[in-house]
């Protein structure tokens, strides 16, 4: 007969993780964004069109002593990932001067640590109606979003979620930015 020990382990910590934000990225962005000086970079790039230089300068303002040529890297990774691309591009004294921009907005603040309880009502409200915009919207572009998946080399189940939290969060860039000064008054 052979003795069998029964070990326990006490659970010290157990914490349910409820999904409430959903980032949409993809390998080459998260790269990206993963140096504070590349998040700087889109930033200062926010509704402006800057040369190199200018953005060497900028960064230097804002605390990072960069040098021009680990500034080039920052932006070649940048424009890899889609997040910059080159918008203007000039000639000056037999030299080609690029001019980078962004159709990116980065925030980077903090929420209060009560944040969740503090808007938990506001969240569930504002919830009801999202779901009614996004079924709508779902309803309307389902057809267009299976042509375009099957076009696409993805396997992903959720490929269609995808492609709506896309719409709804260009939306609501484009609400936003059209009301930026509206919406910040009140």
């Amino acid at each position: 007969m052979k003795l069998r020990l029964k070990l326990e382990m006490s659970t010290l910590l157990q914490k349910e993780i409820r999904i409430n934000k959903i980032l949409t990225t993809n390998a080459e962005q998260t790269k990206a964004l993963d140096d504070p000086a590349r998040i700087k970079i889109l930033q200062i790039l926010y509704h402006k069109q800057l040369a190199t230089e200018k953005i060497v300068e900028e960064m230097h303002k804002a605390g990072y002593k960069k040098a021009t040529t680990t500034i080039r890297h920052h932006l070649d990774v940048l424009k890899e990932s889609g997040l910059i691309e080159i918008v203007k591009m000039k000639e000056i004294r037999g030299a080609v001067m690029k001019y980078y921009g962004t159709s990116v907005r980065i925030f980077g603040h903090k929420l209060p640590p009560n944040f969740e309880t503090e808007y938990s009502k506001t969240i569930a409200d504002t919830s009801i109606k999202m779901e009614k915009i996004i079924k709508n919207i779902s309803q309307n572009t389902a057809s267009k979003m299976r042509k375009k998946s099957s076009k696409v080399d993805t396997q992903d189940p959720n490929y269609d979620e995808h492609v709506l939290i896309e719409i709804v969060n260009r939306a609501m860039t484009k609400v936003f930015e059209n009301n930026s000064s509206t919406l910040s008054k009140q």
